[in-house]
C-alpha cells in the first residue's frame, strides 16, 4: 500500500520554519511481530522525521508480509521502481531499522536495496538504530553485522517453529489445511475437550486451543469407505470412479467436480486411517520447494478416529505400488513423455489426472525426483530456459575468451600453450592455469552474484575466474586466485569483493602470474 501525504496539507512548515526535505517512509510488518506493528514504526519514524526536519510525502506499507523474500512485497517493489525510474519526488527514505528492508538469507540482498537507492540520489535513513547512517566504516560494519542477525534471527525461528510443529503432529493435532471429503476439523481447548467444529475458512482464535480430524457426515462416510470397495474389491481405476460420483452429482468437499487426482488423493491419504502425518514437503524459509523422504516425515499413527479400514487402505496402496512396478522404467518415460506431448508441459497434478500413468509420487520415487523424471523426457519447467541458453552461450564464448587470453599472455612476453584434453594453459613451461568462465546472476533484490565453481580436479596452480556481466555477453573483470587460496570448491563473489579478494585487470595478467609463480617456488624451497 502507497500512501500519498502530498496532498493532505500535513508536514507543512509552520511560519518562519525552513522548509522541510521531503521524504518517504517504508514500513513492513510479518504477522509473527506485533511489536513491530507498522503503526508503532510510523510513530518512531514521525519523531525522527521532526527531529531531523523531514516531510513524510509518501508512505509505502507491506502489511503481513515475511521479509525472506522480494516476491510479494508490492509495496516496497513500488518503491524501487518510483526510486529508480526517476517518479521520486522526495529525497529521502525513513526506515525503521535495518531489519526492515528484509531478513534475507543473503544479508546482501538488503545490502542491494540501499545501494539500488543511493545510486538514484536518495538517502536511506534508519530511525530507530543506535548509529548514523552517514557511509562511514562503523556503520557499514554494523550494517554488515545487523542484516546478519537478521536473517540469523529467521534460520532460529525456522528452526524453533518447525520443532514445535512436529511436536504438535506427535502429540495428535492438526497443522493447518483443509480436512478433505468425508472428514472435519474440530476445535478442542489445551485439556483435549471438545469446544466445536470448524466451518471451511474457519481458524482458532485462542493460542492454546488445537485443532483434531474427526469423521465427517455419515453419508460422506458412507461414500468414502464405497470408493475404497470400488477400488480394492470391483476394480475400478480413479477415473471410472470420478464418472461415477460426477453422474451422481455428488461434489468435493470443495465443491467441484470429481478428477481422476481427487480421487488418487482420497485412496493415499492416510489421514483416513486416523495417521496424522506431516512434513511430505518442505519450503523452509521459502527457499526451495522440497519432497521429503519418508523417514523425515513427521507423523503419530492412529491420531484420530479413523474412516477407512487398514486392511482396505493396505490393499489399495499395493494396488497402486503394483501397477507403477508393473512397468519398466522406459515404459513409464514413455508414457510421459506421451503426456509431454499431448499438454505441452508437466506438472505433478497433470501426472495424477492421466488415466493408465503411475503417479506422481511414482514417477519421483522411481526416478529420483519429479524434475529427474521430467529430464529424462526432455521436459524443463519455464524458469530454467533461460538458464540453459545463457550456459549454452557461455560455453560458445569459452573458446573465444580462452583465444584472448593467450594472444594477451604472448603480446606480454610469455608463451602459452593450450592442453587439448583439459584446456589448461601451460604457462612459460612452469606452471598450470584454469580458465572459468563464471555466469552473472541478478537476485530478486536486483543484487548481482557470480558462483565459481573450480576446477579441483584438475589442480591448476592458478585459476583465471572471468566474471560475466549482467547481461552475459561479455567478460566484466577478472580475478586470479592461486591454488593456495582453493580451499573449497565452490566461491560466492558479490558486486564488490575487496576485503576477500583482489580483482585484477587483464592488461596486468601476466605480470601477476609470474609473480604468483614465483610465491610459489619461493614457498616451496
Amino acid at each position: 500500500m502507497v500512501i500519498d501525504w502530498s496532498q493532505t496539507g500535513t508536514g507543512k512548515p509552520k511560519a518562519g520554519e525552513r522548509e522541510r526535505t521531503r521524504a518517504a517512509a517504508y514500513v513492513r510488518m510479518s504477522t509473527e511481530h506485533q511489536k513491530y506493528s507498522t503503526d508503532n514504526q510510523m510513530a518512531v519514524i514521525q519523531r525522527y522525521a521532526d527531529h531531523r526536519k523531514y516531510e513524510i510525502v509518501r508512505t509505502y506499507t507491506d502489511s503481513g508480509k515475511s521479509g525472506l523474500r522480494l516476491v510479494g512485497r508490492n509495496a516496497l517493489q513500488a518503491l524501487l521502481q518510483d526510486v529508480e525510474s526517476g517518479r521520486a519526488d522526495y529525497t529521502a527514505i525513513l526506515v525503521y531499522d535495518v531489519s526492515r528492508w528484509g531478513r534475507f538469507q543473503d544479508p546482501d540482498e538488503a545490502a542491494a536495496i540501499e545501494l539500488r537507492c543511493k545510486h538514484a540520489g536518495i538517502v536511506v535513513h534508519y530511525c530507530a538504530e543506535q548509529f548514523e547512517n552517514d557511509g562511514s566504516m562503523g556503520s557499514s560494519i554494523v550494517k554488515t553485522v545487523k542484516r546478519a542477525m537478521a536473517g540469523e534471527y529467521s534460520r532460529e525461528l525456522s528452526v524453533k517453529v518447525f520443532a514445535g510443529q512436529a511436536n504438535l503432529i506427535r502429540l495428535g493435532y492438526r497443522q493447518g489445511g483443509a480436512p478433505g471429503f468425508g472428514l472435519r476439523r474440530v476445535l478442542v481447548d489445551q485439556a483435549g475437550n471438545r469446544k466445536a467444529e470448524l466451518a471451511q475458512g474457519e481458524h482458532k482464535s485462542i493460542a492454546t486451543d488445537r485443532v483434531v480430524l474427526v469423521p465427517g457426515p455419515n453419508n460422506e462416510v458412507a461414500l468414502i469407505q464405497q470408493i475404497y470397495r470400488w477400488f480394492v474389491e470391483d476394480g475400478h481405476g480413479e477415473r471410472q470412479i470420478a464418472d461415477i460420483l460426477n453422474d451422481r452429482a455428488v461434489l468435493t468437499d470443495l465443491g467441484r467436480p470429481w478428477t481422476r487426482g481427487a480421487v488418487h488423493q482420497v485412496l493415499i491419504n492416510e489421514k483416513y486411517v486416523g495417521n496424522n502425518v506431516w512434513g511430505r514437503t518442505s519450503f523452509k524459509l521459502k527457499q526451495v520447494h522440497k519432497r521429503n523422504p519418508p523417514e523425515a516425515w513427521i507423523r503419530f499413527d492412529g491420531a484420530f478416529e479413523p474412516v477407512v479400514a487398514v486392511e482396505a487402505f493396505t490393499a489399495a496402496q499395493a494396488i497402486i505400488e503394483a501397477r507403477a512396478l508393473r512397468m519398466t522404467d522406459e515404459t513409464m518415460l514413455a508414457k510421459l513423455e506421451e503426456v509431454l506431448r499431448q499438454k505441452g508441459m508437466l506438472t505433478g497434478l497433470i501426472i495424477d489426472e492421466m488415466d493408465d500413468l503411475p503417479s506422481s509420487s511414482s514417477y519421483a520415487i522411481r526416478f529420483g525426483s519429479l524434475l529427474r523424471a521430467y529430464a529424462l523426457v526432455g521436459f524443463v519447467p519455464d524458469r530454467d530456459y533461460r538458464y540453459l541458453e545463457i550456459n549454452r552461450r557461455l560455453r560458445h564464448l569459452h573458446p573465444d575468451i580462452l583465444n584472448d587470453v593467450v594472444r594477451g599472455i604472448e603480446a606480454a612476453g610469455g608463451r602459452a600453450v593450450q592442453d587439448a584434453s583439459t584446456d589448461l594453459l601451460h604457462i612459460n613451461n612452469e606452471f598450470k592455469a584454469s580458465i572459468v568462465i563464471v555466469r552473472c546472476i541478478e537476485t530478486g533484490a536486483g543484487a548481482l552474484r557470480w558462483k565459481l565453481r573450480l576446477d579441483t580436479a584438475l589442480n591448476p596452480d592458478l585459476t583465471i575466474a572471468v566474471r560475466m556481466r549482467r547481461s552475459n555477453d561479455a567478460p566484466l573483470d577478472y580475478y586470479l586466485l592461486p591454488r593456495l587460496d582453493m580451499h573449497e570448491a565452490v566461491l560466492r563473489l558479490c558486486e564488490f569483493n575487496g576485503m576477500s579478494l583482489d580483482c585484477y585487470r587483464f592488461d596486468n595478467l601476466f605480470r601477476l602470474f609470474d609473480m604468483a609463480a614465483r610465491k610459489q617456488i619461493l614457498e616451496a624451497a
